[in-house]
């Protein structure tokens, strides 16, 4: 995909999307198209891979021609200042447990039209992000809410071409099943992925050092790249 013809599907997608464009048009004058948020929670550990979002960002500069905040912001999930963020991300290796403010706002957030990319870190060795974030879903948006992603999900090619979700060097207890496994889940309302949830640790794998050059031969950002691009654009 081209410059001309990924402006061109972007202002399509923006006016094809009520809610996400009354969001960036109420940034009107402001300077940026996107803006990465990280999510803090009062239970387990939300302050993870920390180089992370700043790798993320560098990629959509490189990659696309987003205006894109070079700052990560940082807001409480129970903070109403995040229902206006055009993508959130949620990490985190430890008991996720969300209080009343909380679990609000992520319903609000997400039924609303927002998007959530969750990710697992994958550091224990009983898959209790996993075991307990499940369960918040499920008593937010029901048993069956959470959805294996199909390998032609339209993620997969929103920016770059994937046959599904790459792997990683740190996928290793997943749902504390011991298990590479080769698809994603999700949460979809009115056919609109809204939360996006890895056990592949993809935080890690793209928290590597940029100026040192630590990277695989392939860019692994890439992938967040459609993440971003999807949020953005479906």
């Amino acid at each position: 995909m081209n410059r001309r013809h990924f402006l061109a599907a972007f202002a399509t997608a923006l006016a094809t999307q009520p809610l996400l464009s009354r969001r960036l048009m109420a940034q009107a004058g402001a300077d940026y198209d996107f803006w990465f948020t990280r999510l803090m929670y009062d239970s387990g550990d939300w302050d993870v891979d920390q180089r992370m979002p700043a790798n993320v960002i560098t990629s959509l500069i490189e990659y696309t021609p987003l205006r894109v905040d070079p700052k990560e912001h940082v807001l409480a999930l129970s903070d109403p200042r995040m229902l206006t963020a055009p993508f959130c991300y949620l990490s985190g290796h430890k008991l996720v447990e969300f209080n009343p403010d909380e679990r609000r706002n992520f319903e609000r957030y997400v039924r609303s039209g927002g998007f959530v990319f969750v990710d697992d870190c994958n550091h224990d060795i009983d898959g209790l992000f996993a075991k307990s974030f499940e369960e918040e879903m499920a008593s937010i948006f029901g048993p069956r809410a959470m959805q294996k992603l199909p390998p032609r999900h339209p993620l997969y090619s929103s920016f770059f071409k994937f046959d599904g979700p790459p792997t990683t060097s740190f996928e290793l207890n997943g749902w504390g099943d011991d298990i590479v496994h080769d698809y994603l889940k999700g949460i979809s309302i009115d056919g609109r992925l809204g939360v996006l949830y890895s056990n592949k640790d993809y935080g890690c794998e793209w928290d590597y050092d940029w100026r040192n050059k630590r990277w695989l031969a392939e860019d692994n950002t890439k992938f967040a790249v459609n993440i971003v691009m999807y949020a953005l654009t479906s």
